[in-house]
């Protein structure tokens, strides 16, 4: 069994492929599932991989444990008191959070357990979280005198700015129906349900079409930082696109047919 690069005897990331389901499990439970330098490597490389991937539909992401992701590795970070060195660190784990947003397919959160500080900016790049109902959420940087900076703007695009900011200045947990109200997550479920109610988001998702969820992340993400007239500017020239592939045209006949549609490209 290969080590890692933080001595671990197992991967510190596992990759599992399920009809057209990629679940990424982050599996350092000693460490909380920590950021660490090895854990954003291997995020962003399997990233990249499936980006390329034409047979993946959906991406689950996961962890081992009790908790989800307790945010950056903070005796790595105190271990490297050099500015160069935390300017890298964090750019590497934006490039993570970017190339999740960034991924042509949607990205599944199953949260169990806590998910801090940049663990909770990994929650909120994702497109949809489920989370057991023993979750709580927080950013809470502030508590050792470190405000969440690269966390908050996910947190912000996800919740109100009063809310984020709560969040950001009080390093408060909230619970997973807190996060649900506030938007931070989709769904909440009994902790035994967790892999049952995710399963569900994926087979829902999986069901449609491969080429309009795909169209659809990527129209979705871009609209959100333009103007209202540009984004409906663009969005009209997406559909019209969108319009002219194979499995709208089967889609509309089923529905006329009252039939189940069957997709041209899988």
């Amino acid at each position: 069994m290969p080590i890692t690069d933080d001595g671990y005897a197992t991967p510190t990331l596992q990759r599992l492929d399920h009809q057209g389901v990629v679940t990424l499990t982050m599996n350092a439970p000693a460490q909380f599932n920590t950021l660490s330098e090895t854990m954003l490597k291997a995020l962003h490389n399997a990233l990249n991989d499936i980006a390329e991937d034409q047979h993946v539909r959906c991406v689950v992401l996961a962890a081992e444990g009790k908790a989800f992701c307790a945010g950056h590795d903070l005796k790595q970070m105190r271990a490297n008191p050099d500015k160069a060195y935390y300017q890298a660190l964090f750019a590497r784990c934006s490039d993570v959070m970017q190339a999740i947003v960034n991924l042509p397919v949607p990205v599944i959160a199953k949260v169990q357990g806590i998910a801090t500080a940049a663990g909770c900016q990994l929650v909120a790049s994702c497109d949809l979280v489920v989370a057991a109902r023993s979750a709580r959420f927080a950013v809470s940087g502030i508590n050792v005198g470190l405000f969440c900076s690269t966390p908050a703007v996910a947190l912000s695009r996800n919740v109100t700015p009063k809310r984020a900011m709560e969040m950001l200045l009080t390093g408060e947990f909230i619970s997973a129906e807190q996060a649900a109200e506030w938007g931070l997550i989709n769904r909440v479920t009994e902790d035994e349900s967790l892999d049952e109610a995710t399963h569900e988001l994926t087979a829902s998702i999986c069901a449609k079409s491969a080429v309009a969820v795909r169209t659809g992340k990527a129209m979705f993400a871009r609209q959100l930082a333009m103007p209202l007239g540009e984004a409906y500017a663009y969005a009209g020239e997406i559909m019209a696109c969108n319009m002219l592939a194979d499995d709208v045209g089967e889609g509309i006949d089923a529905f006329i047919a009252k039939r189940p549609p069957q997709w041209r490209h899988q």
